[in-house]
């Protein structure tokens, strides 16, 4: 089973298209709407023109009574028109958006990494901020055109009225674009930028909160918040520098609108200086040259609005192309198998070899922290197998030759840092709200007395990282979904470091209890966990430099007892 994106790689442009075609008959209807809305709001200095005149000429009040009711239902259109077309193009960008942002999330929760330059709070950004602004295209399309239809309507309009007026308004919007397209690629570049940079500052944010406790612990927070705020200057820099660039493209838009406004006025007022329109049509003329400002600005906009959608379209591929970083078998292993290494060697591990057989519970006696996370990150997939020497084989089959999804069904690496989410004490313990083995778990890890503190139990809000429970609490809770997952060999990486000594022994007695027939592998230091398990290896300088009983290392072996006593 593959669990990489085959699809052909998409470009920005590309994804643009795909959002568009996506939404099709919504970008219709809105069309539809918003023109008919743009077609009213025109058409009113147009009917004031005809009124005008025809109130002159006839002075009957049924003719006025005609024009009024004709300027009512012209009110009327322009609102139901404007309500309802905004809200069909709302609701599809609304959308649209979703759509991007669970492809992006998914990109970055797949089983396999992807091999892209990101951290995860830049990949937050793409999946929030950009997708937003790339589904804005859903709406930018649809303005463009209905503001094009009222550019249209007006230059027909004063077109009939005398060719000079309407052949003024085509000339002068074609040369506000020219000009606006040359300053909206300045746009893109800088809006590229600005959001390269926004991006950075946040993934520099959520690196210092996953790190804030240690940091206040070696009193680190100060430097840290000096390099936080420089990478925040360098974006608050760059977003000064777009707004300048979008002031002056805003302010040439305007004064360009304005320019041409005031030609089609002062043409118009010659030509019935001249005598070769009349006053209705003058009366048309001007309301005209004061409507057209708000569609040309809306149709100046556009450009802008469609580089900073392609902009965010270019960020979003860098996810989306991104290649995994290992190409997954799809094999799957045996059930209730055991767990080997074979000469492996990666970062502090060298010629690791070891195998833990179905059933047992082994427990591995690091020396070295860096040649544990090393161990760990292996076992758990985060270094692909054809990035390490050696072999790792679950239930006698090469960790290169399975999927991942096997894989994970089958060993989970429950991490030294396992993350604490916002909800409740069970969605934390049961994610997926299928485990059998809740209560058991629960008992397990000791987290008994937390769920007995809270009158709601295991319904106890979590807030965020765990933010209101105590270190040893959230250490007992992330061992409590390891063991809630009921894996067929579970790797445990320092799982009580945070609790007291006589927890700790509960808890040793416990998992190894629970665990009985079921391969468990706990990577520790702890003395109370390292006397239930059958064996012990001692992980040395990247190799297995011993191997016995927890007691039998103690009496034989001093380097040994000076590492794990207590």
């Amino acid at each position: 089973m593959t669990t990489a994106d085959t699809k052909r790689p998409r470009p920005g442009s590309d994804i643009l298209r795909t959002a568009l075609r996506r939404n099709v008959g919504a970008m219709a209807g809105g069309t539809l709407l918003m023109g008919l809305y743009q077609a009213g709001e025109t058409a009113f200095p147009i009917a004031l023109g005809l009124i005008v005149e025809h109130t002159m000429r006839d002075r009957s009040p049924g003719s006025l009574g005609v024009s009024i009711a004709a300027l009512a239902v012209i009110i009327t259109t322009v609102s139901l028109s404007w309500r309802f077309g905004m809200r069909v193009l709302q609701k599809a960008n609304t959308t649209e958006a979703h759509r991007w942002r669970v492809r992006v999330a998914g990109c970055g929760l797949q089983p396999v990494a992807r091999d892209v330059d990101l951290k995860s709070g830049e990949v937050l950004t793409i999946a929030t901020e950009d997708a937003d602004q790339t589904a804005d295209i859903i709406e930018v399309v649809p303005l463009l055109i209905s503001s094009l239809v009222a550019v249209l309507i007006a230059a027909v309009a004063l077109a009939l009225a005398d060719l000079r007026l309407g052949v003024l308004v085509i000339a002068g919007t074609v040369a506000i674009l020219t000009v606006l397209s040359v300053m909206s690629g300045r746009i893109g570049s800088s809006t590229r930028e600005q959001q390269a940079r926004v991006a950075r500052a946040g993934a520099k944010v959520a690196d210092l909160i996953i790190g804030l406790r240690p940091l206040h612990g070696f009193g680190g927070n100060h430097s840290a918040f000096r390099s936080y705020r420089r990478v925040s200057t360098e974006a608050k820099r760059q977003a000064v520098t777009v707004a300048k660039v979008n002031g002056v493209y805003a302010g040439t838009a305007l004064a360009l609108n304005a320019v041409l406004a005031a030609a089609v006025t002062l043409t118009a007022g010659w030509l019935a200086f001249e005598g070769r329109i009349n006053i209705g049509e003058l009366v048309m003329a001007v309301g005209l040259a004061q409507f057209i400002m708000e569609p040309l600005k809306l149709f100046s906009e556009m450009p802008k609005y469609v580089m900073i959608a392609r902009a965010s379209a270019e960020r979003m591929a860098l996810v989306l192309n991104a290649p995994p970083v290992t190409t997954p078998g799809a094999e799957r292993p045996a059930a209730g198998g055991g767990l080997e290494a074979d000469c492996v060697r990666h970062g502090a591990l060298r010629e690791l070899k070891f195998h833990v057989a179905a059933g047992e519970f082994v427990a591995i006696a690091a020396y070295q922290p860096h040649a544990a996370a090393d161990l760990a990150a292996v076992l758990a997939l985060r270094v692909p197998p054809d990035a390490y020497e050696g072999v790792v084989r679950v239930s006698g089959r090469d960790l290169a030759d399975l999927s991942v999804e096997a894989v994970r069904a089958q060993l989970l690496v429950n991490p030294y840092d396992g993350e604490i989410f916002a909800g409740t004490l069970r969605t934390n313990i049961d994610p997926s709200g299928t485990s059998r083995t809740v209560p058991e778990a629960v008992e397990a890890s000791m987290l008994t007395d937390v769920v007995a503190l809270h009158r709601d139990g295991l319904d106890h809000p979590v807030r965020d990282r765990g933010a209101n429970l105590s270190g040893g609490q959230r250490q007992r809770l992330s061992l409590a979904r390891a063991l809630a997952a009921d894996a067929d060999v579970l790797v445990l990486r320092d799982p009580t470091t945070a609790v007291d000594a006589v927890t700790e022994q509960l808890i040793a007695r416990n998992v190894a209890e629970l665990r009985r027939g079921r391969t468990t592998v706990v990577i520790t230091s702890s003395p109370a966990l390292l006397d239930v398990a059958d064996r012990v290896l001692v992980l040395d300088d990247g190799v297995i430099t011993a191997e016995d009983t927890h007691r039998n290392l103690l009496a034989t072996d001093e380097g040994y007892c000076l590492a794990v006593a207590r």
